[in-house]
């Protein structure tokens, strides 16, 4: 395969299809902790992006852009729209976040969240918050512990995607279990993308060369002196693991 061959299918053969939507970059930026929609704009250029999300904070202590600022900025037709419940903290918010995001915007794509307290995903509650909202008519990417069941639980569910956490989110700690992440990449044929503690490209290269599908980074961007250069360097980071995934030049992973 050649060079121009091989960099096309990194950053251009879609990667997920949904009722007719595709998702060909493999990056993804959360957007949520963003004030300026000109700087959304910017980053989600820089990185590539064709994903953007959308939430609603229920409790209505974070931070927000009003919706009309930013189409305005960064033109919502270019993109593929979903959205997300980041901020629910229980099974029963992130059922109430989804309903509304697709009552007020049409989105029927929702990145799923249960992260209570501890910030990290609750698995068995997301088990049975996906499978309500596909009974619903929705499509689900959602967010989980490593864990080979769970994943599978939520294949079988009819998930179009699951999202792995490879470290406390904020952490910067990278993947921390690379056996547990890679056992529940394997155990799906769902596609799967792994966030979390994404903290430097160096970490997004590994994330894709153990496999993954897609990363989503959102804390490490947002917080940079300069996230438009950070987001670019990811977006280079997810094209060199891809590369180095697909033409077997990573090695054995350690065991």
């Amino acid at each position: 395969m050649s060079t121009a061959a091989v960099s096309a299918a990194v950053t251009t053969d879609p990667w997920l299809s949904l009722r007719g939507r595709e998702f060909r970059s493999r990056l993804i930026l959360g957007i949520e902790q963003y004030t300026d929609p000109t700087l959304v704009s910017e980053v989600l250029r820089s990185a590539a992006c064709d994903v953007f999300i959308t939430t609603f904070d229920l409790e209505q202590t974070k931070p927000s852009l009003l919706m009309s600022d930013l189409d305005d900025a960064v033109g919502l037709d270019d993109y593929v729209w979903i959205g997300t419940t980041s901020f629910a903290r229980s099974q029963r918010d992130a059922l109430l976040t989804a309903r509304r995001l697709r009552d007020s915007y049409g989105i029927d794509i929702m990145k799923l969240d249960v992260r209570p307290s501890d910030n990290s995903p609750h698995n068995a509650q997301t088990v049975t918050a996906a499978a309500e909202l596909i009974a619903e008519g929705f499509e689900v990417l959602p967010f989980i512990l490593p864990d080979p069941a769970t994943a599978v639980a939520l294949e079988q569910a009819g998930c179009a995607a699951v999202r792995v956490m490879c470290s406390p989110v904020a952490s910067a700690r990278g993947v921390v279990d690379e056996r547990a992440v890679r056992e529940t990449m394997a155990a799906v044929s769902i596609p799967v993308v792994l966030e979390g503690g994404l903290g430097t490209p160096a970490q997004v290269v590994r994330a894709m060369e153990l496999g993954a599908d897609a990363v989503l980074v959102n804390t490490a961007v947002a917080q940079a002196p300069s996230p438009t250069k950070l987001a670019e360097s990811m977006r280079l980071a997810v094209e060199a693991g891809r590369l180095a995934a697909d033409q077997d030049l990573v090695g054995p992973l350690d065991k």
